[in-house]
């Protein structure tokens, strides 16, 4: 396995269509994760990928595993143990009324998860890049050490790092800020990949940028990125972002990436008549893992990233279900959504 991911895969409890929390009483229930997405979608692009965590060890853990193993993701590093499976619940939101989601995840088996579990030996071997996000060391005080040991252990090893910021201000209740924790982690990143809240609330790094204001001021994101990569010397990229939600169904979709030597901004697209936006980041993320080993041009592999979490905002569940031919389809200027016969 050259690819590798690390974070809290949950099972996931939506409402159906846009209703409200039992308006009817059903809940659709699927599996997702922010780093099992990203996961998802390189094994969808082809390459080897796999992913680690800690499932409880009973038939909804069996069942998240065969999940995983149906779109092609290595699952051989997934821990088992006693415990429970974390949950959110989701209701997807409709015009001006915002989506809602609500976590119960506290004490799941990751979050209680001891470092005894982890053979980094056998976890890393083979493994060429490695992935996490904000999210799992903001779920409890345990799961914030695995992380800091997990990016430790890859660079001893010279394993390329991506760190997602991915900050969750419903998550980090164990006593500890984002800004506390994550400037230890985020120094190990090769790859840092964010937005401007995430930037500001997770490294204390803030720029007077607006991205509501639905224009890019280009020189505020250069130099916001350029005061993170200033922060962090062995960083050597990061991408950014940009979200302007004009409602709940219309997004502006773009982002911007800085390179040390190359300032670079993708392509913007208006994603309207949004179909499910949760798993749009780390849609991204899997698009820039694959564009960043794929592409020589920095550019070409920043469009595929935006391209592919544009296609995300089509598909329900948190995994971006596309494969390379459709990403790169829509990079070449074919988004009309005409029925392919």
């Amino acid at each position: 396995m050259k690819y590798l991911t690390f974070g809290e895969i949950m099972l996931r409890l939506k409402a159906p269509g846009q209703e409200r929390f039992f308006q009817s009483p059903v809940l659709e229930a699927v599996f997702g994760g922010g780093e099992a997405n990203v996961a998802v979608s390189l094994a969808n692009f082809g390459m080897d990928a796999g992913f680690l965590t800690v499932l409880p060890d009973h038939a909804i853990g069996d069942a998240c595993i065969r999940e995983l193993r149906r779109f092609g993701v290595d699952t051989s590093r997934i821990c088992r143990c006693e415990g429970r499976m974390g949950i959110y619940y989701l209701e997807a939101g409709a015009n001006q009324r915002p989506s809602k989601v609500v976590y119960d995840r506290a004490g799941s088996a990751l979050a209680e998860a001891s470092c005894d579990l982890f053979d980094w030996d056998r976890i890393f071997d083979g493994v060429q890049w490695f992935h996490v996000s904000g999210i799992t060391p903001a779920v409890s005080e345990k799961a914030m050490g695995l992380t800091l040991d997990s990016v430790r252990e890859a660079k001893k090893r010279s394993i390329t790092v991506s760190c997602d910021l991915n900050y969750r201000k419903n998550l980090w209740k164990y006593g500890k800020s984002a800004s506390q924790v994550m400037p230890e982690i985020v120094k190990y990143a090769d790859v840092a990949i964010a937005n401007e809240e995430d930037v500001q609330k997770s490294l204390g790094i803030a720029a007077d940028v607006a991205v509501e204001s639905g224009k890019l001021d280009k020189e505020k994101y250069r130099y916001l990125s350029d005061r993170v990569l200033e922060a962090y010397p062995d960083m050597k990229c990061i991408a950014i972002t940009l979200r302007e939600s004009h409602s709940a169904d219309w997004n502006g979709w773009s982002a911007c990436m800085n390179d040390r030597q190359n300032f670079y901004v993708s392509t913007k697209y208006e994603i309207r008549d949004i179909v499910d936006r949760v798993g749009g980041g780390d849609s991204f993320a899997g698009g820039l893992i694959y564009g960043l080993n794929h592409y020589e041009s920095k550019q070409k592999a920043l469009e595929f990233a935006v391209a592919a979490s544009c296609l995300k905002h089509s598909i329900p569940g948190d995994f971006n279900q596309v494969d390379v031919s459709e990403v790169k389809k829509l990079m070449e200027g074919d988004g009309t959504g005409r029925v392919q016969r």
